[in-house]
């Protein structure tokens, strides 16, 4: 263990101390180091995960330990490596091709791989929410490509050794696509595809694991300010997370593609072919079905959507106070912080000094 980590809990890491406090690393550094302080303080995150009630599929809040998150058990934090944008090569088997990093791969100091996690740092409340009660204030969600290819691998890994059984649920749908680069095609089977993985879901729920760690930041409205209570992580089970877009595929009236329906396609076929033959080639799978829809980001959802994923009265209170910055934060690294700077907050801060001086 080094003696001075800059963040909390990250005493082994591929990021020196220098290089947590870029915009890029950092966004991800604070939320590895809000966990472990989490886990060194026995407080557990909220929990996203799938139940069937009523022959339904529905997203439940639930909690669990930073533990059950890391994968860690019986491992103290000096203990675990964390491995930002990293592969979970674990995975790699199912690939012909590499494949991507993702946020965060804890592992532990002999190299074995525990868990693969991306991460994202929100903002509570969000632009569509700001004006709502504060009980119904939620977050803006950015989904990259990376999260979704993880999330059909991570799906196919628990339940590999029934991969007989989860042909059977796709083959109908799925073996009757002739091209799936074809948008007219594919949007037309999107009942059938959305039926098979709901059935999939439904079969193999005692399966599912954290995917994504999604760490709160919680300010007075649409000030800057940090609440009290300010911090929070909400972690999304595999299966959670993948009702974000099965849902929107399932409600959408749309005859195109969609983001939604291409992020539903293409975990149909990736759990579909790998059922079949164990690996696939998940880049030429991602690029064949771009369907003319942009590619910078996999999906979005703004904070009133989020919200109704995400039912619990602990987002009123979130669990960790502003006063643990004191600890997850080692005092002088936050002079290191180099926040771009942008016009309208040079506007909104000198016009506050301006105020607090005149009064």
């Amino acid at each position: 263990m080094t003696e001075h980590t800059g963040l909390f809990g990250l005493y082994n890491s591929n990021r020196s101390i220098d290089e947590h406090w870029g915009k890029n690393c950092f966004n991800s550094s604070f939320p590895a180091s809000l966990a472990s302080y989490m886990l060194d303080q026995n407080k557990k995150a909220i929990y996203l995960r799938l139940e069937e009630s009523e022959g339904e599929l529905k997203v439940v809040a639930d909690e669990i330990s930073i533990e059950d998150v890391f994968n860690s058990h019986g491992k103290k934090l000096d203990e675990l490596y964390f491995s930002f944008e990293s592969r979970y090569d674990p995975y790699n088997k199912y690939a012909f091709d590499m494949i991507d990093g993702i946020d965060l791969v804890i592992k532990d100091l002999n190299g074995n791989f525990l868990s693969p996690l991306e991460v994202k740092l929100t903002v509570l409340p969000d632009n569509s929410t700001v004006k709502k009660d504060e009980q119904d204030w939620g977050c803006e969600l950015v989904v990259r490509a990376a999260t979704t290819s993880y999330c059909a691998l991570g799906m196919f890994d628990a339940v590999s050794t029934k991969k007989d059984d989860i042909r059977l649920i796709f083959e109908n749908v799925c073996s009757s696509i002739q091209m799936w680069d074809n948008d007219f095609e594919v949007t037309h089977k999107m009942p059938g595809i959305c039926s098979a993985l709901n059935e999939f879901e439904k079969q193999n729920l005692n399966h599912q694991h954290p995917l994504l760690m999604q760490t709160l930041w919680k300010t007075e409205g649409q000030s800057p300010i940090l609440c009290k209570n300010a911090f929070d992580i909400v972690i999304w089970s595999d299966y959670a997370f993948s009702r974000l877009f099965i849902d929107s595929a399932m409600a959408s009236k749309s005859t195109t593609m969609n983001r939604f329906m291409r992020s539903t396609a293409r975990l149909a076929r990736c759990l579909w072919e790998l059922s079949k033959s164990n690996r696939i080639r998940l880049t030429d799978i991602y690029r064949q079905m771009a369907y003319s829809v942009q590619t910078d980001k996999e999906f979005s959802i703004n904070g009133s959507r989020w919200r109704s994923y995400v039912n619990t009265s602990r987002l009123t209170n979130l669990a960790i106070n502003q006063s643990a910055l004191d600890t997850i934060i080692e005092e002088g690294y936050v002079e290191q912080l180099r926040p771009e700077r942008r016009f309208d907050q040079t506007l909104y801060f000198t016009r506050r000094i301006q105020t607090e001086t005149s009064d």
